[in-house]
């Protein structure tokens, strides 16, 4: 019986190499996005292996879509997050932050906190998020954005606790594995000091690795866990120079 995954926002960049390459694994593979035009074009691809479901994190119908694409695949043992919103926002706009929040707290926070429960009462499953190495630090080019991938982050290692708990009283057998990228080539990418960038299909395929090693944290690439440890103990007063 082939495994089944669920990848949320995969229509382009890393979630839609991961839905590739999950399929070229044998692997059932359910995804999701907001154009219906790019979900067809990737099941036209693989017929036989992919299902989709085309709804927008920000609206009031993820549980029920998800649940609609659990039933078509046949069940669930994966779900990784991919969908989110980055944009600078050097002028403050409101709607701006305002659209990241909504991607990246709000419809994150619903489809992971459902997806956690359905895996305790199933008994396993592993789910990931693809938050960002900006998690570490405040950025004055994207505050909101800084500010919602900590949520990410944060939130996923709440769950990590969570399932090592569960997992040692109740005999579950829960994953969590949240995964920071620094640059990956890819048009969220927008930053006015880019370096060490990865090609799409390089950190799609360190992705996968890490989530089939069940790690708790994945850097993309492993280089910026030395970036991570920087930005967490660089003091304030250095920081405010170059941020």
């Amino acid at each position: 019986m082939s495994n089944k995954v669920i990848i949320v926002g995969a229509t382009s960049g890393m979630g839609k190499r991961i839905a590739e390459l999950y399929t070229e694994k044998g692997w059932k593979v359910g995804i999701t996005g907001r154009r219906q035009d790019l979900l067809d074009e990737l099941k036209n691809k693989y017929p036989t292996q992919i299902e989709s479901e085309c709804f927008d994190i920000t609206k009031n119908e993820n549980i029920e879509r998800l649940q609609s694409l659990i039933q078509k695949l046949g069940g669930l043992d994966l779900l990784i997050i991919s969908a989110g919103g980055g944009d600078t926002s050097d002028d403050l706009s409101w709607e701006l932050d305002k659209w990241m929040v909504d991607i990246n707290v709000n419809g994150f926070v619903q489809i992971a906190n459902w997806t956690f429960n359905y895996f305790i009462n199933q008994g396993y499953g592993h789910m990931a998020v693809i938050s960002s190495i900006a998690a570490y630090r405040g950025n004055s080019q994207a505050p909101a954005y800084s500010a919602s991938k900590a949520f990410q982050s944060i939130y996923f290692e709440g769950l990590a606790l969570k399932a090592r708990r569960v997992n040692k009283i109740s005999k579950k057998d829960i994953t969590v594995t949240c995964i920071e990228p620094g640059f990956v080539d890819t048009k969220m990418a927008k930053s006015k000091k880019l370096f060490w960038v990865v090609p799409v299909d390089k950190a799609a395929r360190q992705i996968m690795r890490g989530i089939e090693r069940k790690k708790r944290k994945v850097y993309i690439s492993r280089r910026w866990r030395i970036v991570a440890w920087i930005m967490k103990l660089i003091p304030y007063g250095i920081y405010k120079r170059i941020a």
